[in-house]
């Protein structure tokens, strides 16, 4: 994101999206609009909503890993712990 100073007034430049939403949405909108701020409520849901998303991604790529992964011969686990008892 670039930031610019324009005679002392701070600018972030981003990226605009652009959202429709039906008339009556938008009239009921206009009458809240002294007690929220549509613009940083939509951010937060879709930024929220990316996280999510990309959660469910990488846990997708780590199932797959798992389910790739070879499993261990059956009894592998007493074997290796009797082994370390053992001192062997």
């Amino acid at each position: 994101m670039f930031n610019f100073y324009f005679n002392k007034i701070f600018l972030a430049l981003g990226k605009i999206v652009g959202v429709k939403v039906p008339p009556k949405l938008k009239e009921r909108m206009d009458r809240l609009r002294d007690r929220i701020n549509w613009a940083e409520e939509i951010r937060h849901f879709i930024e929220e909503k990316v996280k999510e998303l990309e959660a469910k991604e990488n846990i997708q790529k780590v199932v797959k890993v798992i389910q790739q992964t070879k499993s261990v011969p059956k009894g592998f686990a007493i074997r290796s712990v009797r082994e370390d008892r053992e001192g062997g």
